[in-house]
């Protein structure tokens, strides 16, 4: 399989939120689904180099896409912190 890019992750992370804040999502599903996402990008690996991997993640979390517990887990579980 395909490293994954982070416009990917960028989409399915403002996926998750745009579901959570129409209330489609309760917070079990949403811990469940970001938890299947990180195990793809583990598994598959991400193509962009760390420095953008984190960068990404600042970006979203300066949108408000993800909260900063949510950046810390990310990065936790891809070795990144």
């Amino acid at each position: 399989m395909p490293p994954i890019s982070v416009q990917h992750l960028t989409i399915k992370l403002e996926e998750l939120k745009a579901e959570m804040d129409a209330g489609n999502l309760r917070h079990g599903e949403y811990d469940q689904r970001l938890a299947r996402l990180i195990g793809e990008l583990r598994d598959r690996k991400v193509q962009e180099n760390r420095e953008d991997m984190v960068k990404t993640l600042d970006d979203l979390l300066s949108k408000g896409t993800i909260t900063p517990a949510v950046k810390t887990h990310v990065m936790a579980r891809l070795g990144l912190d």
